[in-house]
């Protein structure tokens, strides 16, 4: 246990010095893991062999981020990108992996093994990739969503390189290990698990298969609903999280059973549930677990690098790593030309996929345990897959200053690269106040993301086909994950007043940008979200107020003119008085016992006592005020 505890302070400390370092550098944190992990590992000596075991561990940061990333998508969206899937993602995987395959051939290496590696460095890293376009705000641009296209067909890629690596087995031949001994056969050193396809025939994984991806949909569609609102009745934040976590790690689980990616899994079950109200929620509970596993794997992809094997042959490996990213970026960069990729998104994509992925240790290591690939070739191509992973991070800030170097005006934006959701409303807080503003805004053709923490009301919501999402406004983590930092404006209609304050004044810090409608209790409610930032104020009672007090007038003998303009006349004078009032407001003190408020509310009475008699007398008909001018 003291153990496990010494390495797990390692590993913490070193993200923590190293990745703040890299992000003030401008380096990204990215970076900051591996040089972390390199530091701890081979320079150090610090860690050991349970990197290997810790890297099985941190892969399922992977997982997290693309259900994440499925959360984002709706099934309608994912169709729409299929020509960007089949046709720029497939073109990429086949000509890069015969363009390596080739090079791997006039090199000495035999078929078979020539086209494993080629179909080993056709894959990217989706983990350093996606999680570098995150962090610059690059992942809504046109060359982000190519990015992430490319990525996701070269997830799905791997099941069947999987499935076809074992077909181009070599002749077993007995090779040395690290240590000297004699490897076994594959069968013999082969890692055995739970499987639920193992001796079955080919129709009868096939049809577990499917039955499998079934079972996630009808998961994701018929069974979380239930056990959200059966978890809502216990008030505990965790359970939410638990459930998060449940939905991730079982669907994982489940995909493992039958053979399939993990990751593909959980991806299907986040595009299940994109357009659930549960979205935003579980966005916000699994975010800091996705980031501290993607770092904890960074740091040991670094650790991992085996610098023994660079020292033999420093030039072969570097020539080598040099040479597969400048193969895979001369074909992104014509496929960039073919799918009219411009600009500045042409050398994103580019530079962003030049490298070798994650998923290149996992075919390595399958590659080795069937014979397709022999130890020190192996070792080779381990370390090219990490070098090149280990230099992305620089592409990218090679990326960065060539764009501040490119003319802007040339630099056209298409539009298809502007994010849908751009300009849209938020409204926190869907109670009798917000739904009117919700009616009214959609309606009039504007989109809005509602959040609300009541699960019968967003549930009921729904029945009436307005959209909404379940969970907390106030917490930052759900605010960012419904879109804070694209929103134009900020509607906050909650219940609660110190929650109301409470997010007007952290949305105004994020967003200073941001034009804050919020809804106020009362007078003092008022000044307090009026230092905290909001822009237009509410009273909720208010306008309902003055609407009776004009019927009042009506009825007492005044016409509908002239009590509306009573009515105008008072709301003018009380918006101007807020203002007033609003700065001689102390926090620190009840307003009775403020003497400068009373006298200047009191002063203020008068003027709108005098105002509105005079905005009668103006809005009589002249008849009426001839005829009295005439008596007197």
């Amino acid at each position: 246990m003291d153990s496990i505890l010494f390495q797990a302070s390692i590993y913490l400390a070193a993200a923590v010095i190293a990745v703040p370092l890299a992000a003030r550098l401008g380096l990204g944190s990215v970076l900051g893991y591996l040089g972390a992990g390199i530091v701890i590992g081979p320079l150090l000596g610090l860690v050991g062999a349970e990197t290997k075991e810790l890297q099985h561990f941190a892969e399922f940061g992977i997982v997290m981020m693309l259900f994440l990333i499925g959360l984002e998508l709706e099934p309608r969206a994912l169709w729409d990108m299929r020509d960007r899937l089949i046709g720029l993602g497939g073109l990429q995987i086949g000509v890069t992996t015969l363009l390596i395959m080739g090079g791997a051939m006039i090199l000495g290496q035999p078929v078979n093994t020539a086209l494993a590696i080629g179909l080993i460095f056709s894959l990217s890293s989706t983990a350093i990739v996606l999680q570098t376009l995150s962090e610059k705000g690059l992942t809504q641009t046109g060359g982000g969503r190519n990015i992430f296209s490319v990525l996701l067909t070269q997830d799905i890629a791997v099941i069947p390189m999987l499935a076809f690596l074992p077909l181009l087995a070599l002749q077993f031949v007995p090779s040395l290990g690290p240590d000297g001994s004699i490897r076994m056969k594959p069968e013999e050193d082969a890692h055995h698990s739970m499987s639920l396809v193992d001796g079955l025939p080919g129709w009868g994984v096939t049809l577990v298969t499917i039955a499998a991806v079934g079972l996630v949909i009808l998961i994701g569609v018929y069974l979380v609903r239930p056990v959200f609102r059966y978890i809502h009745h216990a008030h505990l934040r965790e359970m939410y999280t638990a459930l998060a976590l449940l939905l991730v790690v079982g669907t994982a689980v489940l995909m493992s059973l039958v053979g399939l990616s993990p990751a593909l899994g959980a991806f299907l079950a986040g595009v299940v549930l994109a357009n659930s109200e549960f979205r935003h929620e579980l966005e916000s509970d699994l975010e800091p677990f996705k980031g501290l596993l993607l770092g904890l794997f960074f740091i040991t992809v670094g650790a991992s690098i085996d610098f023994a094997t660079f020292y033999k042959s420093p030039f072969s490996l570097i020539g080598l790593t040099l040479a597969v990213m400048v193969i895979k970026a001369a074909v992104l960069y014509g496929l960039s030309i073919i799918f009219h990729v411009e600009g500045r998104d042409r050398w994103l994509f580019t530079l962003g996929l030049a490298q070798a992925g994650e998923f290149g240790f996992v075919l390595i290591s399958f590659a080795l345990q069937t014979h397709v690939l022999q130890t020190q070739l192996a070792d080779k191509l381990l370390f090219v897959v990490a070098l090149s992973m280990l230099i992305t991070p620089l592409l990218f800030i090679a990326y960065d200053r060539f764009q501040h170097l490119m003319d802007a005006s040339k630099d056209t934006q298409n539009p298809d690269d502007i994010d849908e959701e751009q300009g849209h409303i938020l409204i926190a807080g869907i109670g009798r106040f917000g739904q009117v503003i919700n009616r009214l805004v959609q309606m009039a053709g504007f989109k809005t993301v509602v959040l609300d923490n009541d699960l019968q009301t967003i549930q009921l919501m729904r029945t009436f086909g307005f959209k909404g999402f379940f969970g907390d406004p106030t917490r930052p983590e759900t605010l960012h994950a419904a879109g804070l930092h694209h929103a134009k404006i900020l509607v906050v209609a909650l219940d609660d007043k110190d929650a109301a304050i409470k997010l007007v004044r952290y949305a105004r810090k994020e967003r200073p940008d941001l034009h804050i409608i919020a809804r106020a209790y009362d007078r003092v409610h008022v000044y307090a979200l009026y230092q905290a930032g909001a822009n237009d104020i509410v009273r909720e009672m208010f306008d309902s107020s003055l609407r009776a007090g004009r019927y009042a007038l009506e009825n007492m003998g005044l016409t509908e003119f002239e009590a509306a303009e009573a009515q105008k006349t008072f709301y003018k004078l009380d918006r101007v008085a807020l203002r007033e009032l609003a700065e001689l407001w102390d926090p620190s003190q009840p307003v009775q016992k403020n003497t400068a408020y009373i006298e200047k509310s009191r002063a203020l009475n008068k003027d709108f006592e005098t105002a509105i008699l005079e905005s009668l007398e103006a809005a009589r008909p002249l008849k009426e005020r001839t005829a009295k001018d005439n008596t007197e």
